[in-house]
């Protein structure tokens, strides 16, 4: 099992009128840097079986977006459990439900990090997750609950393979 974290892209700054923060769409910009970004890492992410995202739309469209740039074909899900206000711990059943799957969250920040921290066994993440950051874990051996780092792609930097 594979489990690709991902913060979303960068968002508009302005609220849209009437609406709230859950409303912000991702900047053009962003839109471009994280396709070529997602599509420079398909290669080394490999199948993915299934997508979950929080249901905020700059996290959507991200996902919408890694969806296109993997060529993923399979399921792309909302879920609350990705939601910038919920413990780290919402997202563990979800992970249990689909262990023997490659899966892909999309979510905020300080949420990604903490969720890394808490699935590498350390107290904090220390490479700084900015919009658009991939961080690849994978299942070790037997039932061991923590997983083991694979790499931390930043976009516009080059990919780290081993966090210290």
């Amino acid at each position: 099992m594979r489990i690709f974290l991902v913060r979303h892209g960068d968002a508009d700054a302005e609220i849209p009128e009437g609406l709230g923060d859950e409303a912000r769409a991702l900047t053009a910009k962003a839109r471009a840097n994280t396709a070529q970004h997602f599509t420079s890492l398909s290669e080394r992410m490999g199948p993915i079986s299934l997508i979950l995202t929080s249901p905020l739309v700059r996290t959507v469209q991200t996902a919408q977006i890694l969806s296109f740039a993997t060529r993923h074909e399979g399921l792309l899900r909302v879920h609350r459990c990705l939601l910038p206000d919920m413990p780290v711990g919402a997202v563990e059943p979800v992970i249990a439900e689909h262990a023997d799957q490659n899966l892909v969250l999309v979510g905020h920040q300080p949420s990604m990090g903490a969720l890394a921290a808490h699935l590498l066994g350390m107290q904090s993440f220390p490479k700084p997750v900015n919009p658009g950051t991939v961080i690849a874990l994978e299942r070790g051996e037997g039932d061991a609950p923590q997983m083991k780092f694979l790499f931390y792609a930043p976009p516009g930097q080059q990919v780290i393979d081993v966090i210290q």
